[in-house]
């Protein structure tokens, strides 16, 4: 049995030394709390304002919520094996899973919302709980079926194995690029929208109005991004997989290191692209104001006295034109 256990770990653990699975453990271990940190701070911001507990920032809110979990449990950092080895990788895979699951609602709300003029979006809560919770626990109890957890460096995950790889593509990452997928066409057809009636009604409009409108488009373009995400965060650990399935047993660790890095960052790009936006922004100045001394208030960003009357559109709340 011992040797059976031994076996086992060096099939997980590749060819990566003792002293590069210690750092991809701390690598892991940092990331993951730099996420943990940006997902904690916009969780409590949701519950501090509330002005921000609007349908739009609640998506944002539970998106920001499964990072943190999925973050927390990243942070157990290399568990040897038992409970909390089993308590590790089920768990980072369930809230990751629904990380991405809630990108996905907050595209589609936007491309109903804007694209389809639908009013309802609100209504759809539960069914959006349904589907991000329902399927990221179907994923993960499809996951366990025939597989076993081990200690792999700087995380617990499925021993190496055909079946536990292709299990692995199937309840991950299969999701996850179909997730990508489906926000990056979103995205694009309601900046395309978006894009064509700010100049519609550039061309309509005087000048100074214009730079308003050319300011809006800009603020809009930003949404392209948020696809690159979940890209930049899962592109090396997707390329790792593929590595491992092709070569088991012989690990890279430069790109063990950045697969790890990268995915542990995902809590924090999602929490500065998402949660981080003017609404966000102003509620905390306008608390600061409040309780901050008279002779350090000019410190303070001038946007927030300024761009009352042109604050960023929230995710939920545009209106491209007025309905007759």
């Amino acid at each position: 049995m011992a040797l059976r256990n031994l076996l086992a770990m060096v099939q997980v653990s590749g060819n990566l030394t003792g002293k590069e699975r210690r750092i991809l453990t701390a690598v892991n271990a940092g990331a993951s709390t730099l996420s943990l940190g940006g997902s904690a701070f916009i969780v409590l911001c949701y519950l501090l304002f509330k002005e921000l507990r609007k349908f739009s920032f609640k998506l944002i809110f539970f998106l920001a919520l499964s990072d943190m979990f999925c973050s927390f449990f990243n942070i157990i950092g290399d568990p040897s094996k038992g409970f909390f080895c089993y308590a590790q990788g089920y768990s980072t895979h369930f809230f990751c899973v629904a990380s991405f699951l809630w990108t996905t609602t907050i595209a589609f709300t936007l491309h109903r919302t804007v694209v389809r003029h639908k009013t309802d979006v609100e209504d759809l809560g539960p069914m959006f709980h349904l589907y991000v919770w329902g399927t990221s626990l179907a994923m993960t109890v499809m996951r366990s079926i025939g597989n076993d957890y081990g200690s792999l460096g700087a995380w617990c995950w499925t021993q190496n194995g055909r079946t536990g790889q292709v299990v692995h593509f199937v309840t991950f990452y299969a999701p996850l690029w179909s997730a990508i997928l489906f926000n990056g066409f979103t995205y694009f057809q309601v900046i395309r929208m978006l894009n064509n009636a700010t100049r519609m009604a550039v061309g309509m409009s005087d000048r100074p109005h214009q730079f308003d409108a050319r300011a809006d488009m800009k603020a809009l373009n930003r949404w392209g991004y948020y696809p690159l995400i979940l890209i930049g965060s899962w592109a090396f650990g997707t390329v790792n997989r593929i590595h491992d399935f092709i070569e088991p047993g012989h690990k890279i660790f430069w790109l063990s290191f950045l697969d790890v890095g990268m995915a542990a960052l995902m809590g924090l790009f999602n929490s500065i692209a998402y949660g981080l936006n003017f609404s966000v922004r102003r509620a905390i100045c306008e608390r600061l104001e409040l309780w901050w001394p008279e002779r350090l208030r000019k410190w303070l960003p001038t946007y927030v006295k300024l761009r009352d009357q042109q604050q960023e559109s929230e995710l939920i709340s545009l209106k491209v034109q007025d309905q007759p």
